[in-house]
């Protein structure tokens, strides 16, 4: 159950060395190193190209166009945090511009992640801030409705605990869990070593049916060659 009206100040974060790690990674490699879990719903984009962040997530449950929870949650930001926010029902609203971004950056803060609305794409951009959201509208909102700050929220279908890492950039957001910060930054590593052989081989027209071994595979679903 959602708590309303809390602001939690001392929240859990992953180590400066391992929240670093993980940084290098981008969130497809991330997704599939943590067993493809963590995923945030493919509408939550960024709103302007080349948008991407890696950091711990101060999260904020909103109410639907109702702002008043992101002034209060920038208090909260510590260098290279990201903001994580939620509502408490679907709302497109413009609930974060340039004003706001300018605000999170004075405090250390290095993003957002919104499964709302935002505006300002232009000067967003122009700030390099980056900002991936569901939508980017211009109607603005109020600050009249008690939310929280760093309580438990689920974001885009992803839930994200305060102090978890987010990983967004072009191919999508995903988050994890603090704890598991360090297991997944090796896990992208190896990984991203892994694909380095591959695309090695693949370059030197090697096909994916031998590299993988696919061909008996193929031949025992019964794959015909015909002429």
């Amino acid at each position: 159950m959602h708590e309303l009206g809390i602001v939690h100040r001392t929240i859990t974060r992953p180590s400066a060395s391992d929240a670093a790690a993980l940084q290098p990674f981008g969130t497809s490699t991330v997704h599939e190193a943590m067993g493809r879990l963590g995923l945030m719903r493919p509408y939550i984009r960024p709103v302007y190209p080349g948008a991407k962040l890696c950091g711990p997530a101060v999260t904020v449950l909103l109410q639907p166009g109702d702002n008043w929870m992101l002034h209060v949650a920038v208090e909260q930001l510590q260098p290279g945090d990201v903001l994580v926010a939620a509502c408490t029902t679907e709302c497109e609203d413009g609930f974060f511009g340039e004003l706001l971004a300018t605000s999170v950056r004075a405090r250390g803060g290095v993003g957002l992640v919104i499964d709302g609305g935002c505006r300002d794409a232009a000067a967003l951009e122009e700030m390099d801030f980056p900002v991936f959201s569901r939508a980017i509208h211009a109607k603005g909102t109020v600050k009249a409705t008690l939310g929280s700050v760093n309580v438990p929220v689920v974001c885009a279908n992803a839930l994200v605990h305060p102090g978890d890492m987010v990983v967004a950039d072009i191919d999508g957001v995903v988050v994890v869990p603090a704890a598991r910060t360090r297991e997944v930054a090796e896990a992208s590593r190896e990984r991203e070593e892994n694909e380095a052989a591959k695309r090695k081989r693949l370059a030197a027209g090697e096909l994916g049916l031998d590299m993988y071994q696919m061909r008996g595979k193929l031949e025992a679903a019964g794959l015909r060659y015909l002429g």
